[in-house]
This record gives C-alpha cells, structure tokens and sequence, in this order.
C-alpha cells in the first residue's frame, strides 16, 4: 500500500498544498506582498480587491524582472497594475476598454489598411453600419410609442427660450430634455443635439446651460437631454442601472427618437441637424453619427480616442466595437464623412495624443471624399476632462462656420464671446414630472427587470 503525505504550508489557508494536484496555489495577497519584498517596490491594493482571490502555480510565475511578474500574475485574474512612479503601482480590475498608446495606434493602422480609397472605404462602412444596430439590439427597431410629447409651459429669456421636454421612446420609458430656442423664429432654423457627459449634474449645470443657451441666441435650436439613469431618467431606474450594457442601447434609441421628433418639426431645418456631447456624451455622439446620416454635423469634445473606448458600459457595453470583424471609434467617427466634424482634445486624458495619429488619419479619410478641410482639430494641451469655455468657444466657432449662426448675437464690442447674458436656472425648473416625480405618467416602467422585458426577442440572442 502506497502512503502520500500532503505538506501544507503557513499562511495558505484552508491546508492548500503546494504541489501539481492544488497547482502550486498561493492566495494572491501572499504573492503581491512576496513581489514587494523581493523586488523592492510598493503595490498598492485595497482588501475586497484581493479577497478570496488565488495564484494558479504562483511561484513559477516570477521572472527576473518586476514588470513581467506583475503582467504573468495578474493577467489570467483579469487584473493589472498602472504604474505611478518608480517603484510604486496600483492594483487595478482589468480596464477592456483602456489600451496602450501604441496597442491603440497599431490596431488603427491595421484598421486602416482594408481600405485605400472611397470605394473601398464606402464598402467597409456598408458593412459596419447594420452591425452596430445588430450588436444594440435594435435591428428591427422597437416600435414607436404613438403618445405625443410632453411639454412644459416655456421660460423666456434674452434672446431664447427654454422649454422642457420627455419623449416616450419605449412603452413606459421616456428620455427627457430642455430644448433652448432662439426668439422670433423665422423660417426653418438648425438643431443641435447636446447630450451631456458623466460630470456631476449632467444637463442642469451652468456651463451646460450656457452652452445650450448661447447656441439658441445664435439662432439654432439646442436639445439639451440626459443620459439613461441619469437626470430625470432616475425617476425609473437606479444610478446603478446606467452601469449596465443595456444603457448603451437605450441611449443610442433615445438619440434615435430625438432625431424623429426634430426632423418632423416643421421649424427644423433638416439638412442642418447637429449633435455635440462631451466625455461619454461624446462617444454617443461619434455613435449616433455612424449610425444615422440625419446628423449632417458632430463635435465630439474630449471623447475620441483610438486607445479608450469609453470607460462607462453606456459607451462600449455592448458589442459595437466587434462589428465589421473589429472596429474602434476612431473609424467609427470616420463613418461621418464627408459631413462636418470637430473634435476638441486636451492634454490630460485620453484624447492627450488626438493631433499625433488619430486626427490624421480622419484627414485621410475625409481626403477621399475630396474635403480633408471639413475635419478640424481644436486641441488644448494644459486643459483637462471638461466642457469649459475654450471648448465651448471651438463648438460656437465650427457651428457658425457650418451651420451659418449669427456670431454677431454672442460677441461684445471687441469680438469676444459674451456668455453673460445666460440666465442660469434652478435645476427643478428643467425638470419635466415635476419636482418629485409627481407627474410621472401612471404606465411609466419602473425598475431595470421590467425594462428588460421591453427586449423579449433580443434578450435571448
């Protein structure tokens, strides 16, 4: 008879063995702290970050040097580390949606190389396009709620109005918004679409409002909306709920619905519709751009990158990126062409590198329509993450520019950009149902589980 004796080893917890059986197991803050103590340096790591996690054959994975022991780790734990200063790093969840400068570029140029010329290029975005409402669950389209908008009574203001507004887009499910308009209206006037980012406050901050109210005393309409589970969204759902993939699939519906409405305006000057968005809001912008050709103008502000592909599942939650056999948004912004594009990029985040490879390559793009000059790049290397006044004054410029608005309207004596005439309002005057939900219609969907419900025949694809 054959006797094995199993050795356990101090600090392994539960009498884990080291050896083929248990394969070479260690928990991982044992190993973490081993890496620390033998190449010197510090990680750093919260405790639920490293719970009841384990190292499958932990010790055959140190190589001679740090960086490399770190990757071998952590990689198979969907987990890395960024590295802060020499010596220090921060354990971090694997981030799918964030790339290495070089990695981004790369997959770019590989992009690029299945197309050399309109045709070819035209062929390749033939093919993107139904995909991306294949991969949002939106192909067919849910059918259109037969209600009519839901308006309330109007502010007048010097030079604009404002007006709030919720869009039934699926049974039960409204997106709402404020729509900034120029007084006296003549004739048919542009719009421009201004979803918000994922800043504090979205479509009730100041310099949402200024933004949205300076583009109306310009002369053009500006609908002002809120992102899913955000704003008065959150009257349905959760704040959590915006955290899953689904948001991305209302969103993009809602900016469909948007369209609908304005288009069938009869103040709506449809061959001038526009959409701006900054961060997230800037990613549903390039989206809503790809997708649908009603936008004949985007302003994409600090979003475009060919290394981030939004950090948030409402921009890269569901499959859209998988499309065409791979895509990124650099190629999806490039599905505008030859309509008009801005895109504002500054030196702190992820749009840091814009006017090095990416903005480049959109020029080539828009070459082969002949318009190289109808892609603009306004970059700001020492700002950061926001929407502030010298990205603002990029968006008024291009818009004037494209959209022929009257920057006379907006600009003091000296040619400067007033923005002092925007009134700033109260946060429950933008609100549609009114200061706590009480006009919410009665067939309102509460709930994310019964929003699910709303998808039965996608749900299961």
């Amino acid at each position: 008879m054959l006797f094995i004796t199993y050795l356990s080893f101090p600090g392994n917890g539960s009498a884990q063995t080291q050896n083929t059986d248990n394969p070479y197991k260690k928990p991982l803050v044992e190993v973490l702290k081993e890496i620390q103590t033998r190449f010197k340096v510090q990680i750093k790591y919260s405790e639920p970050q490293v719970k009841d996690k384990w190292v499958n054959y932990a010790e055959w994975r140190f190589r001679s040097n740090v960086d490399e022991t770190l990757s071998n780790v952590l990689t198979p734990l969907d987990m890395k580390v960024n590295k802060e200063k020499s010596g220090v790093y921060k354990l971090k969840e694997y981030e799918y949606y964030r790339w290495e400068v070089q990695d981004g570029w790369a997959y770019l140029d590989s992009l690029a190389a299945k197309y050399h010329d309109k045709a070819s290029w035209e062929k390749r975005k033939a093919g993107i396009k139904p995909e991306l409402y294949q991969a949002l669950m939106l192909s067919p389209l849910p059918a259109k709620p037969n209600s009519k908008p839901i308006i309330t009574a109007k502010r007048i203001f010097d030079g604009y109005s404002v007006e709030n507004i919720a869009l039934e887009i699926l049974p039960g499910v409204w997106i709402n918004g404020s729509l900034y308009k120029p007084l006296n209206v003549k004739g048919k006037i542009p719009v421009v679409l201004s979803p918000d980012g994922h800043w504090e406050k979205q479509r009730y901050r100041p310099d949402c409002q200024i933004r949205c109210a300076t583009i109306a005393r310009m002369g053009a309409m500006a609908f002002s909306y809120d992102l899913f589970a955000w704003g008065e969204s959150m009257l349905q759902f959760k704040y959590e709920d915006h955290r899953r993939s689904l948001a991305q699939t209302v969103q993009t519906l809602g900016g469909i619905r948007i369209l609908d409405y304005f288009s069938s305006l009869k103040e709506t000057d449809t061959s001038r519709i526009g959409i701006s968005g900054g961060s997230g809001a800037g990613s549903h912008s390039i989206l809503m751009t790809a997708m649908d050709d009603r936008i004949k103008l985007s302003a994409p502000v600090v979003a475009m990158s060919s290394y981030f592909y939004g950090g948030c599942p409402c921009e890269s939650g569901m499959p859209i990126h998988q499309c065409g056999g791979g895509t990124d948004n650099v190629e999806l912004a490039a599905m505008a062409a030859p309509r008009p594009q801005l895109l504002v990029s500054d030196g702190s985040d992820w749009t840091a590198h814009t006017p090095q490879h990416d903005f480049p390559y959109l020029q080539k793009m828009y070459g082969y329509y002949g318009v190289q000059n109808k892609v603009e790049n306004v970059h700001l290397p020492e700002e950061k993450h926001d929407f502030g006044i010298n990205k603002r004054i990029a968006l008024y410029d291009f818009l004037i520019k494209n959209f022929k608005l009257n920057g006379a309207a907006v600009k003091d004596k000296t040619g400067k950009y007033d923005e002092s005439k925007v009134t700033i309002e109260k946060e429950n005057a933008m609100y549609v149902f009114g200061d706590k939900g009480e006009k919410l219609p009665k067939n309102a969907v509460m709930g994310f589980e019964n929003l699910v419900k709303l998808f039965p025949l996608n749900a299961t694809k």
